[in-house]
């Protein structure tokens, strides 16, 4: 195929953007993705209609990743067969009565959330699977469970040295630069404003039940008993799932004891077969994806030994179990497979060279190189749906950049804005495999998720914002998280006078 002429230029952006443009006039994903799709292959292609045809497929086919996809319908699996036990019903009794209330219900979901820092796949499908059925009985709405689980995953997997996503960013930063990736990465945590004020913000709307914006909505809906607000007959037959009611809490609580321990065993193991020579080197050296695919297969045969002998679900609908499984996850791995075809074609187009070329050539003010760092990494992150991505682009031009030993300082806070910057991106797209994958945990449509997830991270990102001038100022972390803190208290203090003055206008 001839090198077509929009490589490497600002083309590359239209892709994402026209998906992102239509999801949100249309509040349709599938066809929104896929229009993003044809247009990126027609440039890629030079509006060649065979040409068009093949890079669809072929962008398609080598960006798909299949461990994932496997994963996901082992663990749908996993909560089919939760579900059929009966042991989530008797968890939901258990809970209830030490789950008095709402907020208790929000802040056992944000606690749960942020005990499972290893994968943030693992932690949405994971939180949401458990917490649903507690969420629901007290009249909490899906796109808030969404968020909650959303909000709990990236940002604490980018502050947690032991993650898949530390791994991550160990692996972007070159091996001749003044520091090591494990180093940097500890060093970017206090100054990761994002993933901090995040959940400080879970934590404290969870306490004082105060909502604003679309989420609002959702909330009162719940509060009469809609949980969805819209599309709930997409979920409402997954819901529809025959209760055991011999079922025990342990049937919940053992297999899910199992996954986590499994997967963060084998992570270890396959970190040290990879060359790991400590639990650090292991983690950053992992294989994220087998080990999940593992401890799915382990637990799945420990539901077998736990459940079929005690007759609590039978050898039949154990086995029926991965088809319904499948079922559940379709709308996940639709999404994905879509999304990722789409990232394919953005970086098919150039779009890293590009961002690139802009970035390596702008001469900034030092002082602001962390704040500038922090927005280009959200429009990159929002644009191509991924934080991973955004990090391979611009934490190796962070370090090149401050690459002397007496700016060290500055390279950890500028670095730290990208981690800030693309989490946030990443939270804030509609076609991000992990906002897929809490809407998907939280069976919420995708687009309630998205609209109010946007509105909610709007508060974090202008504190830091203004955060990250503090930062290339003082390079003090207390200072610079304290300012950032205040300012995120005060925007609350005035959403909250707002929303009181529109209800006793209305």
């Amino acid at each position: 195929m001839e090198s077509s002429m929009f490589i490497g230029t600002w083309f590359a952006l239209l892709p994402p953007v026209i998906a992102i443009i239509l999801a949100f006039i249309t509040k349709e994903v599938y066809s929104s993705l896929f229009v993003g799709i044809l247009s990126g292959a027609l440039l890629y292609a030079n509006f060649s209609p065979w040409g068009t045809f093949e890079a669809i497929f072929s962008v398609m086919q080598e960006n798909i990743d299949m461990q994932i996809l496997i994963f996901l319908c082992m663990l749908g699996m996993i909560v089919i067969l939760m579900e059929r036990s009966g042991g989530s019903a008797a968890y939901g009794r258990w809970a209830a009565k030490r789950i008095k209330s709402r907020r208790s219900a929000l802040l056992a979901t944000t606690f749960l959330g942020v005990l499972i820092f290893v994968d943030d796949y693992f932690n949405c499908l994971t939180v949401g699977s458990v917490m649903r059925p507690i969420t629901d009985r007290h009249k909490v709405s899906r796109a808030k469970l969404a968020y909650i689980i959303d909000a709990t995953a990236a940002p604490i997997c980018i502050i947690a040295p032991i993650s898949s996503w530390a791994a991550a960013v160990n692996s972007y930063v070159p091996e001749d630069a003044s520091i090591t990736g494990f180093q940097l990465f500890v060093g970017t945590i206090p100054f990761n404003l994002y993933a901090l004020l995040t959940l400080f913000m879970v934590i404290y709307l969870s306490i004082t039940g105060f909502e604003f914006g679309l989420m609002r909505k959702h909330e009162k809906n719940a509060a009469a008993g809609d949980l969805f607000t819209d599309h709930a007959g997409d979920f409402e037959e997954s819901e529809k799932i025959t209760e055991n009611e011999h079922g025990h809490v342990l049937d919940l609580i053992l297999p899910t004891l199992v996954l986590i321990f499994s997967a963060v065993g084998s992570m270890i193991y396959t970190g040290f077969v990879n060359g790991g020579v400590n639990i650090q080197d292991a983690f950053a050296n992992c294989s994220s994806s087998e080990s999940l695919i593992f401890s799915t297969f382990i637990t799945l045969i420990f539901m077998l030994v736990l459940y079929v002998p005690r007759k609590v679900v039978s050898f039949k609908e154990y086995t029926a179990s991965f088809v319904d499984g499948f079922k559940l996850m379709i709308p996940a791995i639709a999404i994905l497979t879509f999304a990722w075809t789409l990232k394919g074609m953005t970086s098919a187009l150039g779009i890293t060279d590009y961002v690139s070329s802009i970035v390596g050539g702008g001469a900034f003010v030092t002082t602001f190189v962390p704040v500038i760092m922090f927005v280009i990494a959200i429009f990159i992150a929002f644009s191509t749906g991924t934080s991973w991505g955004t990090f391979a682009i611009l934490v190796p031009i962070v370090v090149s950049v401050f690459s002397s030993p007496d700016q060290l300082q500055m390279m950890i806070i500028s670095v730290s804005a990208v981690l800030a910057g693309s989490v946030c991106g990443d939270h804030i797209s509609p076609i991000s495999d992990t906002t897929i994958m809490s809407s998907a945990g939280a069976q919420c449509y995708h687009m309630n998720h998205v609209s109010t997830q946007m509105q909610y991270a709007s508060v974090p990102v202008v504190a830091c914002i203004i955060g990250y001038i503090v930062a290339g100022i003082t390079h003090n972390w207390v200072i610079t998280l304290a300012v950032a803190l205040i300012i995120v208290i005060v925007e609350i203090e005035i959403l909250k006078r707002m929303v009181a003055k529109a209800e006793k206008t209305a």
